[in-house]
């Protein structure tokens, strides 16, 4: 499932982001949201989050929907 739309994004699911700094390279990094940043419904380049670790960056791909 894609990162697109705020609906599909809730605390506590892991997901795959891509960080400010690889954008370019397009290298993912997976984690688990903690907060989400993007207000409106949907972003063309994916939502916003920040991971329970710190690191923010926008969601490519939702890998678990289910709350741990």
């Amino acid at each position: 499932m894609n990162g697109q739309n705020r609906t599909n994004i809730k605390p506590g699911i892991e997901v795959d982001i891509v960080l400010k700094q690889n954008q370019r390279t397009g290298k993912l990094t997976r984690g688990t949201v903690k907060d989400i940043l993007t207000k409106s419904s949907s972003h063309p380049h994916g939502i916003k989050v920040r991971l329970q670790d710190g690191q923010v960056g926008r969601v490519k791909e939702i890998i678990n929907t289910e709350e741990s």
